[in-house]
Formats: C-alpha cells, sequence, structure tokens
C-alpha cells in the first residue's frame, strides 16, 4: 500500500515536469517551423529554455527541408524517457517498441492539442479585447492563422461571425480520432 500512495504523486510530478519541458521544445518547433518573429519576448522565452539540449543535439542531427529534425528527435526522447520512467514507477515492463509508438502518439496528440488550444485562446481573446495587441497574441496568430486561413476559405463569414475557428477544431479534432487509435492499438501489440 505504501508503494502506490506515493507512486500517483510521483507519476503526476513526473508528467508534468516533462510535459512541460516537452511543450516548450513542440512550440519552438511549430514557431520555428511558421516562420515566426523570433524577436517576440514568448518566443525568445522559449529559446533560452531549450537552447541547452538543442544547441549541442544541432551538431550531430542537421535540419532536413526546413525542419529542425533535432527539435523533433529531443521531443521523442524526452516523451520515451519520461513514459519509461511512469512504467517503471508503476511496476510495468514495456517493450522498446511500444514506449516508442507510445510517445509518438502523445506527441502527435499534443501536436493536435496545441492548435485546439491556441484557436480557443485566440477565440477568447478576440471577445475580451479585440485588436489589441499582446506578445501572446502574435503568436497565437502565428500558429492558428496557417490553420484557420484554409477554414476562412471553405467557409466565409456569416453575418459578421467567423466560423472558421469551429470548423478548425472539428477536424482538428476528428483528425485525432482517426490518427491515434491506430498507433495507440501498435503500441498495445508491441507491449
Amino acid at each position: 500500500m505504501g508503494g502506490s500512495y506515493w507512486t500517483n504523486p510521483v507519476v503526476f510530478i513526473v508528467d508534468v515536469i516533462f510535459g512541460l519541458y516537452i511543450l516548450a521544445v513542440m512550440l519552438r518547433f511549430l514557431l520555428q517551423w511558421l516562420r515566426a518573429d523570433f524577436y517576440n519576448p514568448l518566443a525568445q522565452a522559449l529559446v533560452k529554455v531549450t537552447n541547452p539540449p538543442l544547441k549541442p543535439l544541432r551538431r550531430f542531427i542537421p535540419g532536413f527541408a526546413g525542419v529542425d529534425v533535432a527539435s523533433i528527435a529531443l521531443m521523442v526522447a524526452l516523451q520515451m524517457l519520461a513514459q519509461t520512467l511512469i512504467f517503471l514507477m508503476q511496476g510495468v515492463s514495456v517493450g522498446v517498441f511500444a514506449v516508442l509508438f507510445l510517445s509518438i502518439a502523445e506527441l502527435l496528440a499534443l501536436f493536435l492539442n496545441v492548435f485546439i488550444f491556441a484557436i480557443i485562446i485566440q477565440v477568447i481573446i478576440s471577445w475580451i479585447s479585440p485588436g489589441a495587441y499582446n506578445p501572446a497574441v502574435s503568436v497565437l496568430y502565428t500558429l492558428t492563422e496557417p490553420v484557420l486561413r484554409p477554414a476562412r476559405r471553405m467557409i466565409p463569414p456569416i453575418g459578421g461571425l467567423d466560423l472558421s475557428p469551429l470548423v478548425a477544431i472539428l477536424v482538428i479534432q476528428v483528425a485525432k480520432m482517426l490518427a491515434l487509435p491506430p498507433i495507440e492499438h501498435l503500441a498495445r501489440t508491441l507491449a
């Protein structure tokens, strides 16, 4: 009973710490991929937080076709380490390939969730303070515009109401429902 009493809080702490850092690396990757303004204070903070592991990693893993492969490798490695630690704390034995595919599924879910939450936050900000400039709003716009632009082309504003965020969130949610289960199923079969 003593082991399980402490296991859940420790697993939670490990999951949160790794999750926040992986989110920072993911945001840096996305902002770099989407060519965000890196003079933005929020982007600068992400660079400072993620530079220590990424700088040396980039010496061995170069970018490819404008994609920061070192960031992807770091996210996969950190997610695999977090999954492995959690399984060890829970006393579960899982193979390396199962951990790899579970990590890929987690990262894909995070990738899609970043867009969902960025769209939701941008919509709320547009209701509360439309037209106001803030460094965070600039980052949100950089993240959401590539997703919202195609949705705006499909459904133009109706009576001044922009439904593109709703359409984009629905499409992203369907993509999650279609993409994640096969990867998770593969991970379970490899476990």
